[in-house]
Parts: C-alpha cells; structure tokens; sequence
C-alpha cells in the first residue's frame, strides 16, 4: 500500500462551513505539508475542488506537484454525469488511477436503483480512460446495498472504504472489512474513539491520530490484504482526520497539524 495524505487530512486549515480561517490552505499548500511530511500521494476530495480552481491556480497545482514528486488522486462528491465527467477529465490530467466519489450531495440523495441507472451511463467513458470509479460507503447505505451497486456495475468501479463512515448505518469496521473489504480499491484510514456522553445517555463517536484510537490498524490492512485488495501493493492507503474543535480555530488547525504527523509517523510503520 502507498501512504496518502488528504484534503480531508487539513479539513479545518482548508475550511469548514461558517469557520473559514484568514489564510485557508490551497491545494498547493497541500502538496507542501504532504512533502513536508515525506508523503507523496496526495487524494484531493470535495472539500477542496479541483474544478474551481482558477487555470493559474491549477497550472500552479501541477507544476507543483510534479516538482515534488507528489502523486494525485482525485476525489469529488455527486454522481450527476456532467459532473463526472469533468472529473474524470482531471483524473486523466494527474494520472489518477481512480476518481473517488460520494454519492450523496445536499440537494440529491438518490436510491440504490437511481445510483445504478446513473452511472451506468458512464461505463464506457470510465474503461476507455483507464480509471476506477471507488465509490465511498456512507451513513445512508449499509455494507450490502454498496456491495450490490458495485456488482450491478461491474469491474470498472469498486468500493472506497472509509473506516467510520458506516457508523451511522450501524455497521462498525469489521463488518464493513468484511462485507466490502473485497472490493475495495482505496483505503481512508480514520481513527476514531467511542465514550458516553457527559450526561451518559448515549455516546460520542469522536477522531483520533491514527494509531491512538480504536481502529485496529494492522488488523485493517492486514484483513484487507487476505480478501485480495491490493495485491500489485499500488492502493493507497489515506490518511483522514476527524479533529475535535478546540475553542480557537486557530488552536484547532495547530492540533491538526500535530495530528497529522503523529498519524504518519504511525501509518509509515504499519504500513510496509
């Protein structure tokens, strides 16, 4: 597996709704904490849209990237085939191997029928460029309903799996290991910890540097591995971070950037 570094690594440095920093981090910033870091495969999701970058901005983007020696995935959310289209442009740009995806977007929450209908329609563009559709499991569907959707398509897409996702659909990581391990062509390593609310009715499910938390790391790859993912050893393997909010954003973004490099020391000795 190959070490990656994400947006959603820096979500709070790029920005979230309504706590914007002075200064957000660009797509370039990103490739320099990730070469910083020793990192050199970088996933660009939706949080930082690689299709509203300006063309100096996305000339900026590349030229960087390849001075670094920084490899580029590309990830969006939304399945509306104009959309993927233009994404799937830009994965044939940066050479990615997939174009990862989240279904859902806040005005479309289409059913399983729906994803199948829509995306079948793009087969053919998908195969005659060389890149995998990895459709991200979420809260709204469970383990099985994205293991139909893959099979209905076919071999051209395969399963992006997010490590605490499926919490909300009431599957932990075993089950989701085990149910669509054996799809997965990408990996988001997210750890995580689970402790009762202060008043002790019910529970918060909060993030953790990779390697402190509850995810069972090497068991996770090594689970993966013996359902044949990643047998040519070219997955990656990316780092997201679910940072708990200190008072300050400012203070925040700085518990990021600690978390950051105490994950990848982790994942750098876990992950051979």
């Amino acid at each position: 597996m190959r070490l990656a570094l994400s947006s959603y690594t820096y979500t709070w440095a790029i920005g979230v709704p309504s706590q914007l920093p002075a200064t957000p981090m660009t797509a370039v910033d990103l490739l320099k904490c990730a070469a910083t870091l020793g990192v050199y495969v970088v996933q660009v999701a939706d949080n930082l849209p690689l299709d509203r970058l300006s063309a100096d901005e996305m000339y900026a983007f590349e030229v960087t990237a390849k001075r670094l020696g920084i490899a580029i995935e590309v990830g969006t959310r939304g399945i509306a085939p104009e959309h993927l289209r233009r994404y799937l442009a830009l994965a044939q740009r940066f050479h990615s191997p997939i174009l990862r995806v989240v279904i859902d977007t806040a005005s479309h929450h289409p059913t399983p029928d729906e994803v199948v209908a829509i995306l079948a329609t793009l087969e053919g563009e998908f195969r005659r460029a060389g890149v995998r559709l990895a459709i991200e499991n979420h809260d709204r569907f469970t383990a099985p309903v994205f293991v139909d959707i893959v099979r209905r398509l076919g071999d051209w897409t395969g399963i992006c799996l997010d490590t605490v996702n499926s919490f909300g659909a009431l599957e932990g990581p075993r089950v989701v290991v085990e149910t669509i391990g054996p799809l997965t062509i990408n990996l988001h390593i997210k750890d995580f910890a689970i402790f009762r609310a202060s008043h002790m009715m019910g529970f918060n499910i909060e993030g953790r540097p990779a390697g402190q938390g509850r995810l069972d790391v090497p068991w996770l790859i090594e689970a993966l591995q013996a359902r044949g993912c990643d047998v040519d050893g070219t997955m990656s393997a990316v780092l997201e971070l679910w940072t708990p909010p200190e008072s300050a954003l400012r203070d925040t973004i700085a518990k990021e950037q600690r978390w950051a490099e105490e994950s990848v020391a982790y994942l750098r000795a876990v992950i051979k």
